[in-house]
């Protein structure tokens, strides 16, 4: 069962689809699904369609929803990093919609989940009860350039093509280029001017949230990749991903949007044992 919701955030009309289970449910924990990118509340390959009808079919009302200047939503176009309203503004529509939610769960892909951790340590929301991060983004100059060292240039390195094109000629100035230019931003310390406040305040997000936490990292996709590189060589971030209320889950075929209809299916299924067993 699917309807729409209308709700209003700071004066702007937003829209979402809330699935809900079948049979009339007292359940008091929801779940919020958080879009991130250039997306509305489909997601690519209906991705987030198909996350929240298998969880409202195990009981758990499930709200996709676009946010301001995305989708079907009014106001001004924004990215991840000022949708914090939005999503209390959603969350609100939830229990109205559903007032036994009393809990709700926050699941976001790439840079929703990197919303989702911001939201927790810009507000410290009671109402939230656990989180749910699939390929956190958490890019710079500094962290692309050491996933593309480590995983395309290191494996290029080793291979027998590489070198023979290389004698021959047929690897060019720009590409040789392009690996210095990698080494030299991927050093420590290299990029110290670079920003780097939105991952600290994820970090401290996570830190501070008692709840549990479901980690999902695709082994196919470089975002993920940054991500891993970036947790074990920031300051800010250390130990965050052994605490015990964190379950690490490491996919290791799938790619960024799980893509493949066996790897969503398993990572759907992941998200419900950890909602029944961890929430």
């Amino acid at each position: 069962m699917e309807r729409v919701l209308g709700f209003d955030c700071e004066g702007a009309a937003l829209v979402g689809i809330l699935a809900e289970p079948a049979a009339a449910s007292t359940a008091d924990l929801g779940v919020l699904v958080i879009v991130g990118g250039p997306q509305y509340r489909a997601g690519s390959h209906r991705q987030f369609t198909l996350l929240a009808r298998h969880l409202a079919a195990h009981g758990y009302p499930t709200l996709r929803f676009d946010y301001r200047g995305m989708g079907d939503s009014d106001g001004e176009a924004r990215d991840f990093l000022g949708v914090d309203a939005d999503i209390a503004a959603a969350i609100q529509a939830l229990q109205s919609a559903r007032p036994e939610v009393k809990r709700v769960v926050l699941w976001g892909l790439c840079d929703a989940a990197s919303a989702a951790l911001l939201y927790l340590d810009a507000t410290h929301d009671p109402r939230v009860a656990g989180v749910a991060l699939a390929n956190p983004w958490v890019r710079s100059a500094e962290s692309l350039a050491k996933a593309h060292v480590k995983h395309y240039y290191w494996r290029r390195l080793r291979e027998k093509s590489f070198w023979l094109k290389l004698l021959r000629g047929g690897v060019g100035l720009r590409a040789l280029g392009g690996l210095a230019r990698n080494l030299q931003l991927a050093r420590p310390g290299a990029q110290a001017a670079d920003a780097r406040s939105f991952q600290e305040r994820m970090a401290a997000g996570l830190r501070s949230f008692e709840g549990p936490t479901l980690l999902v990292l695709s082994g196919d996709d470089y975002t993920a990749r940054e991500f891993a590189e970036y947790s074990r060589s920031s300051p800010a971030w250390q130990g965050l991903l052994q605490t015990p209320s964190l379950e690490l889950h490491e996919m290791p075929g799938a790619d960024h949007t799980f893509s493949n209809s066996s790897d969503l299916q398993a990572l759907n299924a992941r998200c419900l044992r950890w909602l029944q067993s961890r929430c």
